[in-house]
């Protein structure tokens, strides 16, 4: 466990890529088992709750609540959009704007466990917005630092995959297979504490091989 924080309210750590939040698979390694194990090593009560979600491909910082009275605070901050969540992605398109802000609507197809755009006017579409600037490029690759405004699924690979900018690694979307996990990071959280109200940040250097010749990973 790589731990950030910890009160008696929360507890932020580091995902690794590859694990997923919380699975249902009998004997694969999730978030939620290896917490609950390191409170249990503390003889805390192992009974965590999810408050946002990683893919399993990306890495980031997550923070979790110990209590039910925390993770309704959290999750309450997420649905008024003040809790703040931003990510690193490498990207290999060179023609790409510096930086913009992506609108699409998005449905996600639970067959394939996909997620596609569509019109404004079709009924399924959940809104999907973020915002990005370019923060360093080199050979033919972008590095893009992303506020995410909304929570879709997948929302940001799939925002810039359909303008043919997916993210390296990302082959479910068209991304060029590098043999490493997908190029996400979520590096920075922000909110409110639970209990105390005092605003929170934390922000973390991506761990995955092909942020290594970006200058976030220094």
């Amino acid at each position: 466990m790589d731990v950030l924080f910890e009160d008696d309210s929360i507890i932020v750590c580091y995902k690794p890529a590859g694990v997923a939040t919380q699975t249902k698979n009998i004997g694969e390694k999730d978030m939620v088992s290896e917490v609950n194990n390191y409170l249990a090593s503390k003889n805390e009560k192992p009974t965590v709750h999810v408050v946002h979600r990683l893919d399993q491909p990306v890495e980031g910082v997550m923070v979790f609540a110990k209590t039910s009275e925390a993770a309704n605070k959290l999750t309450k901050q997420i649905t008024e959009h003040t809790f703040r969540k931003k990510y690193y992605a490498i990207i290999n398109r060179e023609a790409f704007p510096d930086e913009g802000e992506l609108t699409d609507f998005l449905v996600k197809d639970n067959r394939t466990n996909l997620s596609k755009v569509v019109k404004e006017s079709d009924p399924r579409g959940k809104k999907a917005v973020l915002r990005y600037r370019v923060v360093e490029q080199w050979d033919d690759r972008k590095l893009l630092d992303i506020d995410l405004y909304t929570g879709r699924h997948h929302q940001i690979r799939i925002q810039l995959a359909s303008r043919t900018a997916p993210i390296i690694g990302d082959v479910k979307y068209g991304g060029v297979s590098t043999g490493h996990n997908l190029a996400l990071c979520s590096h920075f959280i922000s909110f409110n504490h639970p209990v105390t109200g005092e605003r929170m940040g934390f922000d973390i250097k991506p761990k995955g091989e092909d942020f290594e010749d970006s200058r976030v990973a220094g």
